[in-house]
């Protein structure tokens, strides 16, 4: 199903504001040399709940920041109501995902130029668990 006009326009509003929200605490934490974009925001239809798909260079850092983004949730939540407040009357509550499709294109990309061929490295195949 399509999002609607609405859901668009939300999402891009939280989308915008929780780039300052998160660069200007990753700036303010310490954290220097580490890149967080929010890459999506998808809003349910009933504007709920957002789930924020984040891409955080260098990759290594990503699961641990994303722990630390979703138990701060509640104070980044509160930030973006204070930005939104005239364009929002209820925020919708945040879910942070890590958005790992660069590195995945990455893989791919690397495969295609014969950097990495799997036929020849078995070992680059991501093991999949069989149910």
């Amino acid at each position: 199903m399509e999002e609607s006009q609405r859901q668009k326009k939300i999402g891009s509003v939280l989308q915008r504001d929780l780039v300052d929200v998160l660069q200007k605490a990753a700036t303010q934490g310490g954290m220097q040399g580490i890149l967080i974009s929010v890459t999506k925001v998808k809003v349910t239809v009933d504007l709920s709940v957002a789930k924020v798909y984040l891409s955080i260079f260098p990759n290594d850092k990503g699961k641990e920041l994303i722990l630390g983004i979703k138990s701060n949730a509640p104070l980044i939540k509160h930030e973006l109501a204070q930005r939104t407040k005239n364009q929002l009357r209820r925020m919708p509550e945040l879910q942070f995902y890590l958005d790992d499709s660069l590195e995945y294109i990455d893989k791919i990309d690397k495969s295609l130029k014969g950097e990495e061929n799997p036929l020849k490295k078995p070992d680059l195949l991501d093991k999949r668990k069989k149910s």
